[in-house]
C-alpha cells in the first residue's frame, strides 16, 4: 500500500516473505522457569523463548538459536558457544551471527585428506621448470598460507620479474566438494584472534602453500620490464618451483637498511627494490591514489585478552610485494582481455557526483577543493596537500568513503583507485575464490556463471570485512576498559545529530553525546559537518582537535563513550596553512 505524507511517498508492509535472520546468537537466561535468549543484535529487542530447552547451563552462556516461530518468537538451541567473555567465545559469536562456520563439512574434509602431499613426477614433467630460480616468499612472521613467490634480476638495461602464484586450480577442480565449499565461503576471513580459511589446511598450509625447500606447482607471470619499469613482454604459464628461502617483512627491511644476513638473496632483493621504486613512480604519474591510512593492530595474549594496540604502517618490504602483485594483476587482466578469455575482473568505478559534492563541502572548511572528481589524480593531489595536518586522517578517511566500493565483475570496468585500465585478482587463490576462477580461465576452462561468482564473491568479501571490523571493535573496547576516567587527545572524525565521534591516536574511537555538551543546546548542521550551539554559536566541527575523558567502555555494544574536557579549536588555523 502506498500514500503520501508532506509530499513524500510512503508505503506499508503488507506481508513478510522471508526473514533475514533465521539464526540468532544471544545469551541464555532463565526467569520464572522459562528459558529464553537475549539476542546480541540490538535491532532485535525481544527475547526468544526456548520451550524445549531442559539442559542445565551456567549464567550468561552464549548460544546459537534457530527461530521456528516468528509470530511468538520461539526457537531451539543449535549450538552452545560457551560462557560469555570466555576466551574466543565472543569472536565465535560474531562469526555465527554472520552465518560463518569454521569447520569444514565432512565430505570437504575427506576430499582434502585425499590430496597428495607432494606434486607427482608426472605433473612436474608436463610443466616449464623454474626450480633453478632462487624464488623467495616475503610475508609476515606468522603467515602460514604462502601463495606468492617472487624473483627479479637486472638484465639488458631493464629487469626480469617473475611472480609465481600457488596453482590452487590444479587441486580444487570444478564442481568438486572443495570447489563448492570454496565458492560458498569465497574468501578467507581474518578476525582478530584467528583465521577462517577458504580452503582446508591440507591445501592452504600444505600442498598449495609455497613453502621453502619443497616442490610446488604454480602459475607464473613472468615479465620483462624496460629501464623505466614498463612491461615490454610477458609470459603466463603453469610451472613447478622450489622456493629458495622464506623471508619475513622484518628480515627484508633489515637487509634494505644494511643488514648483511641475506647476502644469498641480495641480487634478487636489490632488483625487487628498484622495480618497486619504478612502479610506484609510474602509478604516481598516472594518478593512483595512495590513502596511506595506518591499520590498527591489536595484540592478544594466550588467553585472547588484548594487551596492546599498535599502528601498523606499511614498510618498504610490504610495498615491494604490493607493487609486484599489482603489476601481475594488471598484466593478467590485460592478457585475458586481449585474448578474449572470459574471466573475472576487480573493478572500482568512478565516485558519484553526489559524493564528490559532499566531499567538497567538507574540504571547503579546510580551503581545499576537488574539481570534477573524475580523475584519481585529483584525489591524490588533495591527499598530498593535507599530509601533516591535524585533520589529515579525517580528510583521508572521508575521501576513501567517497569512493565506490570495489567489487568483482565479469566485465572489465577499470580500477579508479589505482588508476588502472585493466585489473583483476590473480595473486591469492588460496584465500580468494575469484583468483581461483582467473587461474581456471587462464588454463582454458570455460566458466559459465561468471556473473553469479562475481556477485557471491563481492557479498562474501563485504561480510568478511564486517566481521573483521566487529572483532577489532570488540577487542579495542575490551582493551580500553582499563583506561576509564583517563583523559586523551583526539580528533573529531564524524558528526551526527546525537553527538560526535572522536578518534584517539591509537585508532580507537568513541562517542561524545550532544546531550552531554554543557552550556548550550547544539544543533546538527549537516552542510557544516558540525554541532553548533543555538545560543552561543560555539561549534564542534569534523577535524577539530579535542581532549576527552573516557567514561564507559561497553563490550556488548562494542562502544566507547567520552566526555568532552576541552575543545582545541584548530580548524581556523588549519584553513590558513
Amino acid at each position: 500500500m502506498t500514500g503520501s505524507y508532506r509530499g513524500r511517498r510512503e508505503g506499508s508492509i503488507v506481508e513478510i516473505l522471508e526473514r533475514a535472520n533465521r539464526i540468532i546468537v544471544g545469551t541464555l537466561n532463565k526467569v520464572g522457569g522459562k528459558v529464553f535468549v537475549t539476542p546480541d543484535d540490538k535491532r532485535i529487542d525481544q527475547r526468544i523463548i526456548l520451550p524445549k530447552f531442559r539442559e542445565k547451563f551456567p549464567a550468561n552462556t552464549k548460544v546459537v538459536v534457530k527461530v521456528f516461530d516468528w509470530e511468538n518468537l520461539r526457537g531451539q538451541v543449535v549450538e552452545v558457544l560457551g560462557k560469555e567473555n570466555a576466551p574466543g567465545v565472543e569472536v565465535r559469536a560474531i562469526l555465527r551471527s554472520h552465518g560463518v562456520e569454521e569447520d569444514f563439512p565432512p565430505e570437504v574434509q575427506a576430499e582434502a585428506s585425499r590430496i597428495e602431499f607432494e606434486p607427482s613426477e608426472y605433473e612436474i614433467s608436463r610443466r616449464i621448470d623454474r626450480r633453478d630460480l632462487k624464488i623467495v616468499t616475503i610475508d609476515g612472521e606468522d603467515a602460514k598460507d604462502l601463495d606468492d613467490g617472487v624473483f627479479a634480476a637486472e638484465q639488458d638495461g631493464g629487469f626480469f620479474l617473475g611472480v609465481y602464484i600457488a596453482d590452487v586450480s590444479f587441486y580444487v577442480r570444478k564442481n568438486s566438494a572443495l570447489d563448492r565449499e570454496a565458492f560458498a565461503r569465497a574468501t578467507s576471513i581474518y578476525p582478530v584472534d584467528r583465521v577462517v580459511p577458504m580452503l582446508p589446511t591440507e591445501l592452504s598450509n600444505g600442498i598449495c602453500s609455497l613453502n621453502a625447500g619443497v616442490n610446488r606447482l604454480a602459475m607464473a607471470c613472468e615479465m620483462n620490464l624496460d629501464s623505466s619499469g614498463n612491461v615490454v613482454d610477458y609470459k603466463i604459464f603453469p610451472t613447478v618451483i622450489h622456493v629458495f628461502k622464506r623471508l619475513s617483512y622484518t628480515q627484508v627491511n633489515k637487509f634494505l637498511d644494511g643488514d648483511k644476513n641475506l647476502s644469498d638473496c641480495a641480487d634478487n632483493l636489490n632488483a625487487l627494490k628498484k622495480i618497486r621504486e619504478l612502479r610506484k613512480k609510474i602509478r604516481d604519474e598516472r594518478g593512483s591514489i595512495d590513502f596511506d591510512l595506518p591499520e590498527m593492530k591489536i595484540l592478544l595474549n594466550d588467553a585472547g585478552k588484548p594487551i596492546e594496540i599498535a599502528k601498523r604502517i606499511q614498510t618498504v618490504a610490504e610495498s615491494i610485494i604490493e607493487e609486484c602483485m599489482l603489476l601481475a594483476n594488471e598484466t593478467v587482466a590485460e592478457h585475458t582481455l586481449k585474448n578474449k578469455i572470459p574471466s573475472l575482473y576487480r573493478v572500482h568505478e568512478l565516485p558519484t557526483d553526489e559524493k564528490i559534492f559532499t566531499l567538497n563541502q567538507l574540504l571547503a572548511h579546510f580551503s581545499f577543493h576537488i574539481n570534477s572528481g573524475k580523475k584519481p589524480s585529483e584525489f591524490q593531489k588533495v591527499l598530498s596537500q593535507v599530509k601533516g595536518l591535524p585533520a589529515e586522517k579525517v580528510i583521508t578517511t572521508y575521501a576513501l568513503r567517497t569512493m565506490q566500493q570495489a567489487r568483482y565483475a565479469a566485465e572489465n570496468l577499470g580500477h579508479f583507485g589505482i588508476a588502472a585500465k585493466f585489473y583483476t585478482h590473480f595473486t591469492s587463490p588460496i584465500r580468494r575464490y575469484p583468483d581461483l576462477i582467473v587461474h581456471r580461465a587462464l588454463r582454458g576452462e570455460k566458466i559459465k556463471n561468471l556473473e553469479e561468482i562475481a556477485k557471491q564473491s563481492s557479498e562474501r568479501e563485504r561480510r568478511a570485512i564486517e566481521i573483521e571490523r566487529e572483532t577489532l571493535d570488540l577487542k579495542a573496547t575490551e582493551f580500553m576498559q582499563r583506561f576509564i576516567d583517563q583523559q586523551f587527545d583526539g580528533v573529531i572524525e564524524s558528526v551526527t545529530n546525537f553527538g560526535f565521534f572522536v578518534e584517539l591516536d591509537n585508532g580507537v574511537d568513541g562517542l561524545v553525546r550532544a546531550a552531554d555538551l554543557r552550556g548550550d543546546y547544539y544543533n546538527f548542521v549537516e552542510s557544516e559537518f558540525a554541532l553548533i550551539g543555538q545560543s552561543t554559536g560555539k561549534s564542534y566541527h569534523i577535524g577539530d582537535s579535542v581532549r576527552v575523558k573516557l567514561i564507559s567502555a561497553n563490550i556488548k555494544l562494542r562502544q566507547l563513550t567520552f566526555e568532552l574536557v576541552s575543545n582545541v579549536a584548530n580548524r581556523d588555523l588549519i584553513a590558513k596553512i
